[in-house]
């Protein structure tokens, strides 16, 4: 007599057994512990690649007007916008060349890009950071200064910078596009030569 699947019998059951095909057992294609019989299949663990690392030194800073009421920034085109219409304010600088020292880099510097000739009245600090580019790994140190205006007429760099202008101080540290450099000025307390 059968009893019907949970009718509480306690009738045996007859495990299945699974069925082997008959004839040669199929390779193992999931085994990694086989070796494999093409070489190409061996890879060397992959090298990990590091962006070369490349140290650059700036000088620059922040100009104050004769009347010392005004300071000077360059603005370049904000790449990242589409219009092409809105400008990254920021201090003037640029690299130090073989037998320069800071100070003679940021007096050349400010001159190039703005037309503007100074003189430097003080350090304001140094803003150290780092940055992707060409694929290397850039290290940028810049030394900035105060300088007091001695001459020229304003006159944009045309190859490196899109505009200058002269702003009153009090607005300076807002119309700064980068972080580090607001700090910087923000921090100098007194602009007044």
């Amino acid at each position: 007599m059968t009893t019907a699947p949970g009718g509480g019998g306690e009738a045996k059951r007859k495990k299945r057994r699974r069925r082997r095909p008959k004839g040669p057992t199929p390779p193992n294609l999931n085994n990694s512990a086989t070796p494999s019989k093409n070489p190409a299949a061996k890879k060397a663990p992959a090298k990990r690649v590091y962006a070369k690392r490349v140290d650059e030194v700036s000088a620059g800073g922040l100009v104050i007007d004769s009347t010392g009421t005004k300071g000077l920034l360059i603005g370049r085109r904000d790449l990242k916008d589409q219009s092409r219409e809105r400008l990254l304010w920021s201090l003037p600088k640029g690299h130090i060349e073989e037998g320069e020292t800071p100070e003679q880099a940021a007096i050349r510097e400010v001159a190039e890009e703005t037309g503007i000739q100074s003189e430097i009245a003080r350090e304001l600090g140094v803003i150290d950071f780092w940055f992707m580019a060409g694929g290397n790994r850039i290290h940028k140190t810049v030394h900035h200064y105060l300088f007091k205006e001695v001459g020229g007429e304003l006159a944009p760099q045309i190859t490196e910078v899109d505009d200058v202008g002269w702003f009153p101080l009090n607005e300076i540290v807002e119309l700064l596009a980068y972080p580090d450099e607001k700090k910087l000025i923000a921090k100098s307390g007194d602009l007044v030569i």
